[in-house]
């Protein structure tokens, strides 16, 4: 196999989470050029014609979108069901939905750590175990969860944000176990764990330069920036390929160096 044929995903069908728009949407463009076809799985009805025209345009695989709640176990199995009936396989699961708000420990509800605690990691545990039943049958599946460095370290203030801390942190250690369960049935297992990021969510902070927080976002990074997510899809795209067929239970920071220091 030459060099670069190994990060091929041509012929593959990947499952992408929370894809509309985002780093998933730059991953479901990057596994595109790579030759693989599409499913991207989320909420935003919205956003799913442009969702899709942005991967065709990328490369004219086949692409769509299905409305899913990974935090609902039925809507996950409807999705996986949905998937098999399209495509023959299910080769890639990329777990990149996710929500966050902020609040003081203190003065948060319950229902609002319950709720990011269940799309953010309830749901990708509902995927993997769904799609890694699939994988399992198959013999082979790589799946690449979406964590954060905030899994790794506590985000300085005025960001407070416990529940999306733990909730990454609880997609870490998930990655390890999947990966360990399933490293001789023919399942790798990794997460890439973003730094701060321009996406959708972060891009009105991100337009105030004077706000506090993207001043500690930026001065405490020492590529003195912010990622554009298009940076978070080649390791995705080594995640999934032929490229890590000795990674599993490997988590990598795409951070600017943020947790070096």
């Amino acid at each position: 196999m030459k060099d670069l044929e190994m990060f091929s995903l041509e012929g593959k069908t990947a499952i992408i989470t929370g894809a509309e728009r985002g780093i998933g949407l730059e991953i479901a463009a990057g596994f595109a050029k790579a030759g693989a076809n599409i499913v991207i799985a989320g909420l935003m009805e919205s956003e799913f014609d442009h969702a899709i025209e942005y991967v065709k345009k990328a490369n004219d695989v086949k692409c769509v979108c299905i409305q899913t709640d990974v935090s609902v176990e039925d809507s996950v199995k409807n999705l996986v069901k949905k998937t098999l009936e399209l495509f023959p396989t299910i080769d890639i699961l990329v777990n990149n939905a996710g929500i966050n708000k902020l609040a003081p420990a203190e003065e948060m509800p319950l229902e609002v750590w319950q709720k990011i605690l269940n799309v953010n990691l309830t749901g990708q545990f509902l995927m993997c175990r769904e799609v890694g039943s699939v994988m399992l049958k198959q013999g082979k599946g790589n799946i690449v969860n979406i964590a954060s460095m905030s899994g790794l370290v506590v985000n300085p203030l005025p960001q407070q944000q416990c529940a999306y801390n733990s909730s990454k942190a609880g997609v870490i250690m998930l990655t390890k176990c999947l990966a360990n369960e399933w490293a001789q049935r023919g399942i790798r297992v990794n997460a890439i764990a973003p730094g701060f990021t321009r996406t959708p969510l972060t891009a009105k902070r991100l337009n105030t330069p004077d706000d506090p927080a993207v001043k500690k976002w930026i001065g405490g990074t020492p590529m003195n920036r912010v990622a554009d997510p298009r940076e978070m899809v080649g390791l995705a795209i080594y995640f999934a390929s032929d490229a890590s067929t000795f990674t599993t239970g490997t988590v990598l920071q795409v951070d600017g160096g943020y947790t070096c220091l």
